[in-house]
């Protein structure tokens, strides 16, 4: 079979909205996985996970698009596409496991073809790429992702696309593939490129660590933060984009603010201390219970609304709010969770939630929440000032 384009981890949610945008182009696209439920779903033309027009374009594109987990698919691409996770453990980017990858295909790699990565990756990584192939393989360009989740269909075709590659022909033929998708092309060096990435996400989290740290501040001083923070931005635009606190979290936030960490060698100041506030930020939620409770604590009954990683996805990748709630169960707390969105084991439905807890805490404001009513007497914690905002504490 003779195909046009490749996808390393497509059945996965960055490579997923890929390979469906290039079907649309025309393109006979692989989706190459090693997980075998996200094929055989979208082999019956179901979507894994939470893509807005995902679905439509599958169906539409059925035809051009070939879900395997057979590796010997890959020698008949004209161009293959990386966009497998790239994982971080204490802080530090796991490149074993990203070259194990490199390992597996090696033998159906072509040094003539394109080869096109897309994952976040460390600072140095696509030349180390290159030594592992061999130095025949000059064909490697970096095309970083930088996609929102659940909204990659949508803005793919918006964002400009940043190209960078170890050789002319690498950036020509990367620039003639995202032309197709995208609305503009930026062309720059590789370590441009891979900066660029991390600078983006680490520059995110650091914003939400500054609001987080506010909200902290506001707690010790009995403040409420949600109206301190609308009436700093009350008529003052310089004040506009501060965001709001909450649980940030994700699997790029986090992980590429860590990777540019470690490749500066542990001296990213702010990176880390914006880690420190982030990550324990649902450990300052439990002592905020503690000193309301106290003792008493251990007698309440807490219901977690919502635990995928944002609002309106099915992800819990590096969720904050997941991380509270399995830290509020060692802790021996009758705790509860609810998420529309998200299955898991132990959740509940957010109606008798909200019945039957007597602390709710608001871990990820789903837009379906909107429905919601939560009576005055249960104790809130909405640090995103989400029922707020839509009015729906009731007496």
């Amino acid at each position: 079979m003779k195909v046009d384009i490749a996808i390393i981890g497509g059945a996965g949610h960055i490579g997923l909205p890929l390979g469906l945008l290039l079907a649309n182009k025309k393109k006979k696209v692989i989706l190459y996985d090693k997980n075998k439920i996200n094929l055989n779903l979208i082999e019956k033309s179901k979507l894994p996970f939470m893509e807005k027009n995902g679905l439509k374009l599958l169906k539409k594109n059925k035809k051009r698009i070939f879900p395997t987990s057979n590796k010997k698919l890959l020698k008949n691409t004209k161009i293959i596409i990386i966009c497998i996770g790239t994982p971080v453990k204490n802080s530090k980017p796991d490149l074993k496991f990203f070259f194990k990858v490199f390992k597996e295909i090696k033998p159906f790699l072509n040094p003539k073809k394109l080869l096109i990565v897309r994952s976040s990756i460390y600072p140095g990584s696509i030349y180390k790429i290159q030594k592992y192939l061999g130095k025949k393989y000059k064909n490697i360009s970096y095309c970083p992702e930088r996609v929102v989740q659940g909204e990659s269909i949508l803005e793919l075709p918006k964002l400009p696309q940043i190209i960078s590659g170890l050789s002319p022909f690498s950036i020509n033929q990367s620039k003639n593939i995202f032309n197709l998708i995208c609305k503009k092309t930026i062309v720059t060096s590789i370590l441009e490129a891979e900066l660029i990435k991390l600078f983006s996400n680490s520059w995110r989290y650091i914003n939400f660590s500054i609001s987080n740290q506010f909200y902290n501040i506001c707690e010790k001083l009995n403040v409420n933060f949600n109206i301190l923070r609308k009436n700093m931005m009350d008529g003052y635009e310089r004040n506009k984009d501060i965001p709001k606190a909450g649980f940030a979290a994700g699997p790029c936030l986090y992980k590429d603010t860590a990777q540019l960490n470690a490749f500066l060698k542990d001296s990213f100041t702010l990176g880390k201390e914006a880690t420190k506030i982030n990550q324990s930020f649902p450990i300052e939620i439990y002592k905020k219970l503690k000193k309301k409770f106290g003792k008493k604590l251990v007698k309440k009954k807490i219901g977690i609304l919502g635990v995928a990683f944002k609002p309106d996805i099915d992800d819990t990748r590096d969720s904050l709010s997941l991380n509270l709630y399995n830290y509020l169960k060692k802790k021996k707390l009758k705790t509860f969770v609810s998420d529309d969105y998200v299955d898991i084991k132990s959740k509940i439905n957010k109606s008798v939630l909200i019945k039957n807890s007597d602390i709710i805490i608001l871990g990820t404001p789903h837009k379906i929440y909107k429905k919601i009513r939560i009576p005055k007497k249960k104790y809130l914690i909405d640090t995103w000032g989400f029922f707020e905002k839509w009015n729906l504490i009731i007496g």
